[in-house]
């Protein structure tokens, strides 16, 4: 699920002050409730139908992940008869964010859901909407110095440790239990990479003792990927596998790998993307993609949304299931996460 962001949370200073946690917890330390926990009863649909409610989701980029997470979304409204009054695109850019608000609210919709890609400048910008009584829900990031159930109804995210946790136990299956790794990690203070991040070293240092992680690089910039792994791996040319936190930055990592001739290293990331799945079906140097299941996140979002325009109480911090793709499962793996068919590409090099 992890893109690029224009703003980091603060909230993610409980790892970077060296404690470690077993288990997925919210920006500012929120315990988490499973999505599955979040769903609406047949009177609460019957509750919610001919109102006249609307919903607007308010992304931060189109992508597959935001169209599987839309549509979950959508899907869910639809069993109430929500319409879907507005649906806008930032391009990561937080004044565009702005102004798609400003624009949304001109339709006067009950349930927001977004992604508020700066804390900071998210906090002004939803102000009106929390004014004119919106239930917001939101991905991921939260506005600063919002609060749970008075500014927002829910933050819905992936299951952050179980991302990174899934990441180590399928890069040590793939290693034999044991050899030297690299650990590339995201350079920024956000819960939800941090979290994933320390997940994966922690599983690896506690639960795999004859597997040691040698060499440690953070990225704040996926486009130097290439060069920091390049640098990684002409100071350890045997490393066994490489972490890298989500797939963008794993493609340079690749492109590293193969510039050098190395078919040995395994790469384990996180998120499903085309040119590492392609590498990951054709027995390349991927071995495996940890993902988060997007259509369920969105499903739960407009759950959140609608059960808050119940009047129902709703759980500050809900988590979707994540799940291990590999090039044997990648066909229902795909379909798990993004609801969607894998890219033709991949289906076809599976084959």
């Amino acid at each position: 699920m992890t893109k690029w962001l224009t703003g980091a949370l603060t909230a993610g200073l409980i790892l970077n002050a060296g404690i470690a946690i077993a288990q997925t917890v919210g920006p500012a330390g929120e315990a988490a409730t499973p999505s599955a926990e979040v769903a609406l009863t047949d009177a609460d649909i019957a509750a919610l139908k001919d109102k006249g409610y609307k919903a607007a989701l308010l992304w931060h980029t189109s992508s597959d992940f935001t169209n599987a997470v839309g549509q979950g979304a959508t899907d869910e409204f639809k069993r109430a008869g929500i319409e879907i009054a507005v649906t806008t695109d930032a391009q990561f850019d937080a004044a565009r964010q702005r102004s798609d608000i400003e624009t949304a609210l001109a339709a006067k919709p009950n349930v927001i859901l977004a992604l508020p890609l700066d804390p900071v400048t998210s906090a002004e910008a939803f102000r009106q909407a929390v004014t004119d009584g919106a239930k917001l829900v939101f991905l991921s990031n939260v506005p600063k110095d919002y609060k749970h159930g008075a500014e927002y109804a829910a933050i819905v995210t992936d299951d952050l440790y179980q991302m990174g946790k899934q990441a180590a136990d399928a890069l040590a299956k793939s290693i034999g239990g044991k050899g030297k790794v690299g650990y590339i990690f995201h350079d920024a203070t956000y819960y939800v990479t941090n979290q994933r991040d320390q997940a994966f070293k922690t599983t690896i240092e506690k639960d795999y003792p004859e597997i040691k992680i040698v060499a440690e690089q953070g990225i704040s910039d996926p486009a130097r990927a290439e060069e920091l792994a390049s640098a990684m791996l002409l100071q350890n040319p045997d490393l066994d596998g490489i972490y890298v936190t989500w797939a963008e930055p794993a493609d340079g990592v690749l492109a590293a790998l193969r510039s050098a001739g190395n078919t040995k290293t395994k790469i384990v990331t996180l998120d499903l993307a085309e040119p590492v799945a392609l590498d990951m079906v054709k027995g390349g140097n991927v071995t495996a993609l940890v993902a988060d299941k997007a259509y369920e996140l969105g499903r739960a979002m407009a759950a959140a949304g609608m059960k808050s325009l119940l009047g129902q109480e709703t759980p500050a911090f809900v988590v979707a299931p994540a799940l291990t793709v590999t090039k044997e499962n990648v066909s229902q793996g795909w379909k798990d996460s993004l609801n969607r068919d894998a890219p033709q590409s991949v289906l076809d090099a599976a084959k």
